[in-house]
């Protein structure tokens, strides 16, 4: 068949990313276990209870990554890939966690889910809570 006569598809590589209400559980348990790194067990319990009670709202993929001082994860990563095998079979991600201080913000919950979104679209959307 002559290429440009090879069908069109109007659709996109991945399906369109969904995304839960609210926080899984465990993604709590996991932002508890990196924080426990950075920060003493009582800080931990009062930023995760922050957390926990902080509404969804979203940011952009480029402007959490800034504010992290981080580099999106390349789409090769195993993090990213397993969250974009998630998308592709149409389940729905978790939302991301981010704190911040004066020194900046941190993703406690949810880097890998950030860069994917940035590496297919620097600009997306992702739904977060913020403490």
């Amino acid at each position: 068949m002559p290429k440009d006569k090879l069908p069109r598809t109007d659709s996109a590589p991945i399906g369109k990313i969904e995304w839960l209400d609210d926080v899984a559980d465990h993604d709590y348990a996991a932002a508890e276990a990196y924080l426990s790194i950075k920060l003493g067990k009582e800080a931990v319990a009062k930023v995760v209870g922050r957390l926990r009670k902080a509404k969804v709202t979203t940011r952009r993929a480029n402007d959490i990554l800034r504010a992290a001082g981080l580099t999106a994860a390349p789409l090769d990563d195993p993090g990213v890939i397993k969250d974009l095998i998630k998308v592709i079979e149409g389940q729905h991600l978790s939302p991301v966690l981010v704190i911040r201080d004066k020194a900046g913000a941190d993703i406690a919950d949810g880097y890998h889910r950030v860069s994917m979104v940035y590496r297919i679209d620097p600009y997306g959307v992702v739904p977060l809570k913020l403490a």
